[in-house]
């Protein structure tokens, strides 16, 4: 079924809203005001309270419409289809409006504080017209053993020969290790990783492709590079599991987490810190060498394989004052040692599910004073915010960072203060 429909507002997971008769439409690869064709998602006879569809023919264009600049990742009826790129079709300026008004009216809806949220773009992004930024990729061969993507909506997988999100690194790697000509076993789940090069550094053998997890070519062991408050930190990663993709983004996002701390710490000569979903340490090692004279850190990660990392990391610097502990959050916290059960300041990156109310709760009953939160769900950040409003904190700063261009994902970084009134 195919309808045309006045385009009214941003919604989540990069769709908008139109109405048919009433009934709320989510539209892909559209824009508020614009006037477009809609092919409704199957079945679309349903008795659904909304329809979800993608446009077919724009007929009124906004202008932070441009041609995608991949067009695989495009809308269907123009050959794309792909995923991985839903803002594909939008501005590179439209898509830092879109994302702030989206966390901003997350955050009113669910996390009942009205606010304006800077977001911050990465450099080299807008040269990059929002390609070439991530260090980590997965795709599926196909029944030729080819690299592919799923086309939305069907079982057809579309073979690629490049991938225009993927730095220029990982790019050269592919080709070097001819990826591209395939020779896959059908089926197969194919992943690169890259870490970025910093000043003028080689790739060398600092990379990884895998199939099914297993390491045909480079290593399983990475290096990343990040430079922090002047001081640059060495990273050892596992190429399958979890870092950063943007290769700017733990730069950026780690020194404005030390920016914060720093400024709620306000030069104190003791502290207590926590840092919660911790993976390999990225916040943790700056964190560990704050210039206060004792510094007493508790770290948590539930992946077994990124805590040992990350003990590693602080080891390969002669840091001996993090208890990084391997579990559950909530488990663990439920059992802290009175030497680091009483935190200043709580550093927390959960997954896209958010912290939720018991870990909340326990940050709360700790009494630490001041809660940078990492987030990459504006959804959950917002319904955490309402529960540690509820707690006694109050939002003191917010700013978002644009570590997924030409995607409707987005970063947030928010200071809680506890409220002392």
């Amino acid at each position: 079924m195919e309808s045309t429909i006045r385009i009214e507002r941003y919604a989540d997971q990069g769709r908008c809203v139109g109405h048919i008769d009433g009934r709320v439409v989510f539209v892909r690869f559209a824009l508020p005001g614009e006037l477009v064709r809609v092919v409704l998602d199957e079945p679309h006879d349903r008795e659904d309270r909304f329809w979800t569809g993608e446009v077919s023919e724009v007929l009124e264009a906004s202008d932070d419409r441009v041609d995608p600049v991949w067009p695989l990742a495009g809308p269907l009826a123009m050959g794309g289809g792909v995923g991985g790129a839903d803002l594909v079709h939008v501005s590179l300026p439209g898509q830092l409006e879109w994302k702030a008004a989206s966390i901003a009216e997350q955050m009113k809806r669910l996390g009942h504080v009205d606010i304006e949220v800077p977001i911050e773009r990465m450099p080299e992004d807008e040269a990059e017209r929002g390609l070439h930024w991530r260090t980590r990729i997965e795709m599926i061969a196909d029944d030729e053993g080819r690299p592919s993507m799923r086309r939305r909506g069907t079982h057809v997988r579309v073979p690629i020969d490049t991938m225009p999100l993927a730095s220029r690194a990982l790019l050269e790697v592919a080709e070097k290790e001819h990826v591209w000509d395939g020779g896959f076993t059908p089926g197969s789940q194919i992943r690169l990783a890259v870490p970025e090069p910093r000043d003028g550094a080689e790739i060398a053998g600092n990379y990884a492709v895998l199939v099914n997890g297993e390491v045909t070519s480079g290593d399983r062991e990475l290096v990343e590079k990040v430079m922090v408050c002047g001081r640059e930190f060495e990273y050892g990663v596992d190429s399958g599991g979890f870092w950063q993709m943007h290769r700017h983004a733990p730069i950026a996002l780690t020194n404005h987490v030390m920016s914060l701390v720093r400024g709620e710490l306000d030069g104190a000569a003791s502290a207590c810190l926590w840092d919660l979903y911790s993976g390999s340490g990225l916040f943790t090692l700056p964190l560990a060498t704050l210039s206060a004279e004792r510094v007493r850190m508790l770290s948590v990660e539930g992946g077994k394989t990124a805590v040992k990392h990350a003990q590693r990391n602080l080891r390969a610097i002669h840091m001996g004052n993090v208890d990084a502990r391997t579990g559950d959050v909530a488990k663990t916290l439920a059992n802290v040692r009175n030497d680091l059960s009483k935190p200043d300041v709580v550093v927390l990156d959960p997954p896209r599910a958010g912290a939720r109310a018991k870990v909340c709760g326990q940050i709360a009953e700790s009494g630490a004073r001041a809660v940078v939160y990492i987030a990459c769900d504006p959804a959950s950040l917002a319904r955490d915010t309402a529960t540690l409003t509820r707690l006694g904190y109050a939002l003191a700063d917010i700013r978002a960072f644009d570590i997924y261009p030409s995607t409707h994902h987005v970063e947030t970084v928010a200071l809680f203060r506890k409220d002392v009134r």
